[in-house]
């Protein structure tokens, strides 16, 4: 990324959505921070089309020898792909590295979609191709880039995701209406409960945050994961958090844990728990947490409410928690669909996942559609 012009790259990431997922400071700082390096198995292959000096089309793309890091869960053809001996890896990733969220597309200037995109896949596929690349991939696609994608032989995957919405709510009391009584008792419960461990929950933009508010994420970031052993989540380095540039930390945000105190500087700067946010605009995406002591109801607190509750101040419209477990549900988020685009080389492989891929989808829109059913909302509203 660093060898790509940043300001020129931002501009057509601006085309793609409301998310800094895309933007070169946050692809580069990644990179540079020590994260997604070849040593971690991501291989920077980004793809760039020039006119004359002017680029204008730029593809995110990572050479990958496993498949951690990526949330779409493909091990199973992986493994099928071992027992015939078919080639799977390496393979060919489009993606925001190690970022669960819908947000990838190709970067085009605008109106030149269909001028420039048969070239792009043409020459995408002939480093596939030379490179004995086994798999093409695209992960979390935009709608509208996986409408615009299919034709080349990629075969759509679907999985579930969480979304929260804001429904022209004017307080955090007036989405709890949205439930039912049972739980909106839980969630006063649960909220409440900070107070009476003596906390409080603040929200810190990172523009104003201080240094030492970025270095307690990245040893909460390893102590969260530390937590899962083989099963963690753990993909930065802590140089990524301590050593980031003010570019990125303008799309920064904390919901910090203090004692209920007032918020001055050293409180601010010595939280006992931290969650911390990306904002686009009208969209929040939920990213990493983290915890010095275990408190009751911390979690739910930081990750969920209190950036719902600033949501709601703010006019945000949409807010992405990031994967993970049913609880959520609880909590109000909808189960939302999300996309993976697939291309096996291996004429085998093909088959198998053009003959299995229905049956596959259609368990997960089951899926999709009984989390939402769950969700404790009022009937009628």
């Amino acid at each position: 990324m660093a060898t790509i012009a940043r300001d020129r790259w931002n501009d057509l990431a601006e085309v793609v959505g409301p998310t800094p997922l895309l933007h070169h400071e946050w692809l580069n700082h990644l990179e540079t921070s020590g994260s997604i390096t070849p040593r971690n198995g991501w291989v920077p292959q980004h793809l760039t089309v020039h006119d004359g000096e002017r680029l204008v089309a730029a593809v995110p793309l990572y050479r990958r020898d496993h498949s951690l890091g990526e949330f779409v869960f493909d091990f199973a053809f992986a493994q099928v792909a071992e027992e015939i001996g078919a080639t799977y890896y390496p393979k060919l990733v489009g993606m925001s590295p190690a970022t669960p969220s819908t947000a990838y597309g190709f970067l085009v200037e605008p109106g030149r979609e269909h001028a420039l995109l048969p070239g792009i896949m043409e020459e995408i596929e002939r480093y596939c191709h030379r490179e004995g690349i086994g798999v093409l991939q695209f992960n979390f696609i935009l709608p509208r880039w996986r409408k615009l994608l299919e034709p080349y032989r990629l075969v759509a995957w679907e999985h579930h995701g969480y979304q929260w919405y804001n429904e022209d709510f004017e307080s955090f009391e007036d989405y709890l209406a949205r439930f039912h009584k049972g739980q909106r008792r839980n969630i006063r419960r649960e909220r409440a409960s900070l107070a009476k461990q003596g906390l409080r929950a603040v929200i810190v933009p990172g523009t104003e945050a201080p240094d030492e508010l970025f270095h307690r994420m990245a040893r909460y970031y390893l102590r969260t994961n530390a937590r899962f052993g083989p099963w963690a989540a753990r993909f930065l380095t802590s140089r990524f958090f301590s050593g980031m540039p003010q570019e990125v930390r303008g799309h920064v945000w904390f919901a910090a844990a203090i004692p209920d105190a007032s918020a001055s500087a050293q409180t601010i700067s010595e939280p006992v728990a931290l969650a911390m946010l990306l904002r686009r605009g009208d969209h929040l995406l939920g990213r990493y947490w983290g915890t010095e002591n275990y408190a009751r109801d911390l979690h739910f607190n930081l990750c969920y409410y209190t950036p719902m509750e600033w949501a709601i101040a703010q006019g945000i419209r949409t807010f992405d928690p990031g994967m993970g477990s049913e609880h959520k549900v609880r909590r109000g988020f909808r189960s939302v669909p999300t996309c993976s685009l697939h291309r096996f080389f291996d004429p085998t492989m093909d088959s198998i996942l053009r003959a299995n891929i229905d049956r596959i989808n259609a368990m997960e829109q089951e899926q999709i559609e009984s989390l939402d059913a769950a969700i404790p909302f009022r009937r009628g509203r």
